[in-house]
């Protein structure tokens, strides 16, 4: 299963049978917006709290990923979720409503692939018959924890990006159908000693590249071998010197199409989104509500997600830390016979 350095290779090609995503009012206004499950017209969503609103969306696309995949929760076997929030309180306060095996993980906005790896491996070693990955973000609570409070009203620079509301949920599965995951590749961590949390883009760029030569090496792939290419939430600052890394380093992305999922979840030209999205819910929302339902009506043979994470906390920040940035790998394919 091991293959190379550092990618698992899935020879039971586990299959996302059911996918979910539930949005915000912001992502509701974007390109993308008719494949979204649920739509909140606003921010709030009825709860007394940001944190609150945060967990009813995990909670939500959990639910419609569960009813999609046409089993019942008693049927999975293990959850595994995180999100941006201290202890990822997100997520375990949805899992306590769940009701599943829990597994928390944290890997900042990385967490949409590195949960849907771990879901697939254990459901290809025989570990689980089912398992459910999912991750969530909020704008409201992402900007009060690492930043200031939204009510505060601060001016941002052109570089910094707007978190994701939004939450996105796979169920994983032994047989069924659907897309099939193929392998992973698991990032190492990537410092260059970048300290300004405005400009995540840029400091995640050098760990989306790391893993995806990484990728390569391991897999003896090709971006040709790719129809599409994501990375999670460069945005506009980020994406471009990850482009221009991997050419430098002999990987010329011109043989496939390479793009970021926070480019793709807004109109970055009309919507005031600074250099575009972030969080644990762009890159979740973009590839389970929009870029599985292209590989399932065969618009895309086979794509690899490259999620980017910020792994600073307002500790590490406030103490003058760098930025250490990591990045997963999984590569989805239309079908078992691809």
């Amino acid at each position: 299963m091991l293959m190379g350095k550092q990618s698992w290779w899935f020879n039971n090609k586990p299959v996302i049978i059911g996918a979910a995503t539930v949005v915000g009012p912001d992502e509701g206004e974007g390109p993308l917006a008719a494949e979204f499950d649920l739509i909140h017209p606003e921010l709030d969503m009825g709860q007394k709290s940001w944190e609150k609103a945060e967990r009813l969306l995990l909670e939500q696309a959990s639910e419609f990923a569960i009813q999609n995949a046409g089993i019942e929760k008693s049927d999975l076997q293990f959850y595994i979720g995180g999100d941006l929030m201290n202890q990822i309180i997100s997520n375990s306060f949805a899992a306590r409503s769940l009701g599943v095996p829990y597994i928390g993980v944290f890997g900042a906005c990385s967490t949409s692939m590195e949960t849907l790896a771990l879901a697939s491996l254990l459901v290809d070693s025989g570990s689980a018959n089912y398992a459910l990955a999912g991750t969530c973000s909020h704008n409201c609570t992402a900007e009060k924890q690492f930043r200031y409070p939204t009510e505060y009203g601060s001016q941002k620079p052109p570089t910094a990006q707007y978190t994701v509301t939004g939450s996105g949920a796979a169920v994983v599965a032994a047989t069924g159908d659907g897309p099939v995951v193929e392998c992973a590749t698991i990032g190492k961590i990537v410092d260059l000693g970048i300290k300004d949390p405005f400009n995540m883009g840029a400091a995640m760029a050098p760990a989306a590249v790391d893993t995806i030569q990484a990728h390569f090496n391991d897999t003896g792939r090709s971006p040709g071998d790719y129809d599409l290419i994501v990375t999670g939430d460069l945005a506009g600052v980020g994406h471009p010197i990850a482009k221009e890394l991997l050419l430098q380093n002999g990987v010329p992305m011109d043989n496939t199409v390479f793009n970021d999922c926070g480019l793709m979840v807004y109109d970055v030209q009309k919507q005031k989104v600074q250099a575009g999205g972030s969080g644990c819910g762009c890159s979740a929302v973009v590839t389970y509500g929009h870029l599985l339902k292209r590989l399932k009506k065969g618009e895309l043979k086979r794509i690899l997600v490259v999620a980017t994470g910020a792994l600073l906390s307002p500790l590490s920040f406030q103490q003058g830390e760098s930025i250490p940035c990591i990045a997963h790998a999984v590569a989805i394919a239309a079908g078992k016979e691809q």
